[in-house]
């Protein structure tokens, strides 16, 4: 995963090629999301930044202070033709985070943990907006969910030492009491989906 310096901007997604595609997911803490999205066979790329906020704002130290309108978030690269945006969605509403829990996860608390999808083109739109019918009129979830679903308008790199944290540092206590369980999950229950080679 190549490491940039914070607060570097990624414009709108566009795909290099037919078959890439680009999505910005946020739902808590992102070592959690890049940690679970990394396993899935399709994906070339996650990396770990910040959404909703501004440019001069865009750094841990601020967003984490709870000082900025950003959200943690993960830009996910993927072959579509191996992984679909909806595939995507699926696993974040049911293994990557919890979609019920209004800014915060667990006991991270703020708006920057909010739950939102940032979505680039109306299919991606009209995507999440299906996605959180399906799941609301199948009561998977007893709350409702609080997942905003908004426009991106820019994606800010996190500092280097974010990137693939969770592979880094899988004995730090956050990492093996909050992201492994996703992961673990995930692999119990999206086996299909799996890959076999590393995101490099």
């Amino acid at each position: 995963m190549t490491a940039q310096k914070a607060g570097a901007f990624t414009d709108t997604p566009k795909a290099t090629s037919p078959k890439t595609n680009v999505a910005v997911l946020a739902g808590g803490c992102f070592w959690c999301l890049e940690a679970v999205f990394c396993e899935l066979d399709g994906i070339l790329k996650v990396e770990p930044g910040y959404c909703g906020g501004t440019e001069e704002t865009a750094n841990y130290r601020q967003v984490c202070a709870g000082h900025t309108d950003h959200a943690e978030a993960v830009r996910i690269e993927f072959n579509q033709n191996k992984i679909s945006y909806e595939d995507l969605l699926n696993v974040f509403f049911t293994i990557a985070h919890d979609p019920t829990q209004k800014d915060r996860q667990g006991n991270d608390k703020g708006r920057q943990y909010r739950s939102a999808i940032f979505y680039a083109t109306l299919d991606q739109k009209h995507a999440a907006d299906q996605a959180i019918k399906t799941l609301t009129d199948g009561h998977v979830f007893k709350d409702p969910i609080v997942t905003d679903v908004v426009p991106l308008q820019a994606f800010y790199l996190a500092e280097p030492y974010h990137h693939n944290y969770a592979a880094c540092h899988p004995d730090q206590p956050y990492i093996a009491h909050v992201s492994t369980p996703k992961v673990e999950k995930l692999r119990r229950y999206f086996v299909r989906m799996l890959r076999t080679d590393p995101v490099s």
